[in-house]
């Protein structure tokens, strides 16, 4: 399998993978049936590195979320599972934040709100 480039931004997201990290900072303002599809090629080959220990999830620019990215990002944190990974999720809103507690997804990941504690948590 070819690696991924260490940086790579596209219109919807930015990844930047750092050795055990994988940072995907996700454009919005919104993830939705349009944004959803595109997003997921572009991430998928940073989901399958087996060396990652974190995947940051920042949704700091974004203000909605549809069904269909609810479930990419399901997606996601299963993928980051399958390879021992944590998801994290940062950056949420106080829409998003109670949307994430309502589908249960806060359970699913690890929600960070301060760039200290996000720092803190992986390591920096």
């Amino acid at each position: 399998m070819e690696l991924p480039p260490n940086r790579k931004k596209s219109p919807l997201v930015e990844v930047a993978w750092d050795g055990p990290i994988v940072q995907i900072k996700f454009a919005g303002p919104n993830i939705g049936q349009r944004e959803t599809p595109i997003i997921q090629e572009d991430i998928g080959p940073y989901l399958k590195l087996k060396t990652i220990k974190f995947l940051v999830l920042d949704l700091s620019s974004v203000s909605f979320m549809s069904s269909m990215g609810l479930s990419m990002f399901i997606g996601a944190r299963n993928a980051a599972a399958a390879v021992g990974a944590q998801p994290v999720l940062y950056g949420l809103n106080k829409d998003l934040k109670s949307l994430m507690a309502m589908m249960k997804m806060d359970k699913l990941f690890k929600v960070v709100d301060s760039q200290a504690d996000l720092s803190k948590l992986l390591g920096k």
